[in-house]
């Protein structure tokens, strides 16, 4: 059967399929830009006519890059930012916009690599970055450029890099390391159920110094985990007080073109100037034939998943945008800010500015961030020894977990 279709319907299809295609060229165009990156002040573009030093400490596979203005420190030596990445992430280039960020604005970032991709155990991690750390910091200790000073100290965490962060917290005065003024989780994954599952297994963190600041950072989409992580990382915190806490959700908005989107890798702003494979890192020196190394022991939880594989290859291709800059960036710059002065999360909270997005190009608002207090830590029960049980009280009621 042959139908016979009218020459105008034709045309007229012919002619919608060319409407759409015209639209989807067009509206990008006539839709309203992101904010772009501030020139100073928080999250701000920092100074460009710095040159960044780019060094590598230790060595190659275990090793640390470290990053900072090629000019003489301040008097009072530079503020410490640690940068922890996430698992499968071990080059600086992946955070190369938000490192030169940092650099640029007067820190020494040291970025441990705490992990040898398919070689290194999650549950060796947090002992391998507070390592290369505490040798980092040795090394730079006398160098006038470097400089760090040990009473700023601020550890920035992503996915799997976040428990490790608030690990190294947990662990700095027993570890000899300086105490961290603020712990910033970003999008934090990767924890261990329990001490024999996979992942990175979290110390005790009630041992946090109490004047710590701990903030907790996720996005809305892939967001369960991420949820679940960050609240249990400042409910286990719990020796600093809920007004030094704070958990932030950054919101994606669609409004104008490129939409920003608040995903698991958004934090990731490659910069491929920040490459780790062509920064030296110092040779190995020669091994003594008579102290042979101890063999290779392969484990199954060295080897990325394919869920991880994916997150990786996202965050090495990820592209700074309007959330690096005032979502990731410039809330970090106020927080450590406020816990290098000693101030209390509440001045954050209060602070509009700290949740502000700014405006898409037609001057509709961005979507502001959600800035919650979490709940105070219930104060530890205390154990009551049970009554011996009887024929009439038949058997002791199961106790439960707290």
């Amino acid at each position: 059967m042959r139908l016979n279709v009218h020459p105008g319907h034709a045309t007229l299809r012919r002619a919608g399929i060319g409407l759409a295609a015209l639209l989807a060229t067009v509206l990008p165009v006539l839709a309203a830009a992101p904010p772009p990156q501030p020139k100073d002040g928080p999250g701000g573009m920092g100074d460009k006519s710095v040159a960044v030093t780019k060094r590598g400490l230790g060595k190659a596979g275990a090793g640390s890059f470290v990053f900072y203005p090629a000019a003489p420190a301040p008097a009072e030596g530079r503020p410490v930012v640690v940068f922890l990445h996430a698992w499968g992430v071990p080059n600086p280039q992946a955070y190369g916009g938000w490192i030169d960020h940092l650099a640029r604005t007067g820190a020494l970032v040291v970025f441990p690599r705490f992990q040898d991709v398919n070689r290194t155990r999650p549950a060796d991690a947090s002992a391998n970055a507070e390592r290369l750390l505490k040798a980092a910091l040795s090394e730079l200790a006398g160098d006038p450029e470097a400089k760090p000073d040990p009473k700023r100290v601020a550890v920035i965490g992503h996915l799997a890099g976040a428990p490790i962060a608030a690990n190294i917290a947990a662990d700095a005065a027993e570890q000899g390391l300086p105490i961290p003024r603020l712990v910033f989780a970003v999008m934090p994954g990767g924890i261990a159920s329990d001490a024999r599952a996979r992942g990175i297994v979290l110390h005790d963190l009630s041992r946090i110094n109490p004047e710590t600041l701990v903030i907790t950072v996720i996005g809305d989409r892939d967001a369960r985990a991420a949820d679940l992580a960050a609240r249990r990382l400042l409910r286990e915190t719990s020796g600093v007080p809920s007004d030094r806490k704070l958990f932030l959700r950054a919101l994606s908005d669609d409004h104008g073109f490129p939409a920003l989107t608040a995903t698991l890798t958004s934090p990731a702003a490659v910069d491929p100037a920040y490459d780790g494979t062509a920064i030296k890192l110092p040779p190995e020196p020669p091994r003594d034939p008579k102290q042979p190394a101890p063999p290779f022991k392969w484990s199954p939880d060295m080897a990325l998943t394919g869920e991880q594989t994916t997150l990786v290859s996202q965050i090495n291709n990820a592209r700074a945008d309007s959330l690096d800059y005032l979502a990731y960036w410039k809330t970090f710059d106020l927080a450590a800010a406020a816990a290098f002065a000693g101030t209390d999360a509440g001045s954050l909270k209060s602070n509009a500015r700290f949740s502000d997005m700014e405006r898409w190009a037609d001057g509709w608002p961005v979507k502001r961030l959600v800035v919650e207090t979490p709940r105070a830590s219930p104060p530890a029960a205390t154990t009551q020894p049970a009554p011996a049980p009887t024929a009439a009280r038949g058997k002791p009621a199961s106790s439960r977990r707290p």
